[in-house]
């Protein structure tokens, strides 16, 4: 018994592992699609495809009962227009004006920020820890915006890479938030309808402003295949596997390895990497496992009690 679970366990961190590692992945090579398919056609073509497997695996694994899937529909569709749609927008945006490991490090102060909304807007306990946690994550955020020199942002203010990415971070914090008032949905099933509404969408927006801007060459159609399997449908089907097994505090610890994964990737692509990039990334994370500290404590005391 203790065997099988072993090795349960050592499925869900490997399934967690290669989550991250395709999230990652949609940071470096969608700073590449970027380049030759504009954002907005990029988030349309990216869901267009991943529609149908999303749907097939739902209905498959999760086997939901679609008309109260559908009942949900307000909460659906604000969860698709901040997350799918909204989060993603923002982000390739972002990577038209900065470099993919610039943007994933704004993106580890997010766990930090999404304390910070629940406190506010859910009434969640923020211990004194958390708020250290926050203002440290906030720091090492300043330190890779501004270059290591935080004063000169007075003189010079935030890049627009780096102001989109902060919005695209505030808009998967509303999303968070959103999703934990929403009726309970299966993840899979959830991800399907959401990335429906968001085809439904983008598609007469596109169409209306030009149309859409298809992959023009070899590597930019393998980059937008790329996107549309791994990180939108196969992410979600081995994070959300892992979940079943692992508690949901210790499997978001793995998010930060987005940004490792990231920086591991882009300097295998040869892009240098700046001290103040490896400081300030260093100060985001750590202060994200301090804001989180209190949630690996109750983990930790779970897993010391007796199974009945």
């Amino acid at each position: 018994m203790k065997g099988s679970q072993g090795r349960r366990r050592v499925v869900a961190v490997l399934s967690l592992l290669g989550a991250t590692l395709f999230w990652a992945g949609n940071y470096v090579v969608g700073a590449g699609a970027v380049q030759s398919i504009d954002p907005l056609s990029l988030v349309f073509l990216r869901w267009a495809i991943a529609l149908v497997p999303l749907l097939v695996i739902a209905q498959v694994v999760e086997r939901p009962s679609w008309r109260s899937v559908l009942a949900a529909w307000p909460w659906l569709l604000a969860l698709s227009v901040c997350g799918l749609l909204g989060y993603n927008l923002l982000l390739y945006l972002a990577l038209e004006h900065t470099d993919a490991f610039n943007a994933s490090l704004i993106n580890a102060f997010n766990p930090a920020l999404i304390t910070l909304a629940a406190a506010v807007f859910l009434r969640e306990r923020l211990t004194p820890l958390a708020v250290a946690g926050v203002l440290m994550a906030l720091a090492g955020v300043l330190v890779v915006i501004s270059g290591g020199n935080v004063g000169r942002l007075m003189d010079t203010g935030f890049g627009t890479g780096e102001v989109l990415m902060v919005g695209a971070i505030i808009v998967w914090t509303a999303y968070t938030i959103t999703g934990r008032l929403a009726p309970k949905i299966p993840p899979i099933t959830a991800t399907a309808v959401q990335a429906a509404v968001v085809v439904g969408i983008l598609g007469p927006v596109r169409f209306a402003t030009g149309g859409l801007a298809l992959p023009s060459t070899g590597n930019a159609l393998a980059s937008l295949l790329f996107i549309a399997i791994f990180p939108s449908v196969l992410s979600y089907l081995l994070w959300n596997r892992a979940l079943t097994v692992l508690p949901a505090a210790g499997a978001g610890v793995f998010l930060n390895l987005i940004t490792v994964f990231t920086a591991i990737l882009t300097t295998l692509a040869g892009q240098v990497h700046t001290i103040a990039q490896l400081v300030g990334g260093a100060v985001v994370i750590a202060g994200v496992v301090v804001t989180n500290a209190p949630a690996f404590r109750r983990q930790g005391r779970a897993r010391e009690r007796p199974e009945a």
